[in-house]
């Protein structure tokens, strides 16, 4: 496991990074920091920006209310970004929040919401979902943010994916096997992957049938139980990543 300094806060900051800079923080991150942590002058903080690596800053209190970052070194650079894609039928709030910061620490690196047949919930705030990924970001020491795509309908997402992408969908009416070894045969290490978690009405025939006329698709049960969408999400992204993606180095 890399080693992380979980012991400094770490910011997200929309801005380049390097050696030298002096940033202004404002807002929340700003009262975080003076009047939650009670930092001031001279204290450590860790800044990323899912672009530039992660550096190492010291705080600058001026005057009454202006705080800043002085970016001194680079702490960790920049990974590359792995090559996962989740799709998913979107949820309510609570469970929608969870279930993003869970793809996000499971290693996803495109969030993508998709309107199908039995999907209960079609309105989906981005913003919330990209402050989601932040926080998640943030608090796991993951410098790789993942895309947040725009809702879109089943069949043209379907059609957006490449041939070449092996898509997982979990399906409650598949055949259970042992997902490992059904995962093992379907597809090789390193290939682009997507998994798609269906709505809590499960997919209608069409859907199905349209999945499994996909090239590289892989059907999988998640096991004798019906879980909720924000269980099988963790619970997919879980099983692909231990068997074909970068769980294993």
């Amino acid at each position: 496991m890399p080693h992380y300094d979980f012991r400094q806060p770490r910011l997200f900051i929309d801005e380049p990074l390097t050696g030298g800079g002096r940033i202004a923080l404002r807002g929340d991150a700003a009262n975080y920091l003076r009047t939650v942590l009670r930092l001031g002058t001279g204290d450590g903080v860790l800044l990323f920006n899912g672009r530039d690596g992660e550096w190492q800053a010291e705080l600058a209190v001026e005057g009454r209310r202006s705080l800043f970052a002085v970016v001194r070194q680079q702490a960790r650079p920049q990974p590359q970004p792995g090559d996962l894609h989740y799709l998913f039928a979107p949820i309510k709030h609570a469970r929608l929040d969870y279930m993003i910061q869970k793809a996000v620490e499971l290693g996803a690196s495109r969030l993508q919401p998709v309107i199908t047949q039995h999907t209960q919930v079609t309105r989906v705030n981005l913003e919330r979902m990209r402050a989601n990924v932040v926080e998640a970001a943030q608090q796991c020491g993951i410098l790789a943010l993942p895309d947040v795509g725009e809702p879109g309908s089943f069949d043209a997402i379907l059609r957006s994916l490449s041939s070449e992408r092996v898509l997982v969908f979990c399906d409650e009416s598949a055949d259970v096997r042992h997902p490992v070894a059904a995962l093992a045969q379907a597809a090789r290490r390193g290939v682009p992957l997507a998994v798609l978690i269906g709505p809590e009405g499960g997919f209608d025939e069409r859907e199905r049938a349209a999945l499994q006329k996909r090239p590289n698709t892989i059907r999988l049960a998640l096991g004798p139980r019906i879980l909720r969408a924000d269980t099988a999400a963790v619970a997919a992204l879980g099983l692909v990543q231990a068997v074909l993606g970068d769980w294993a180095g």
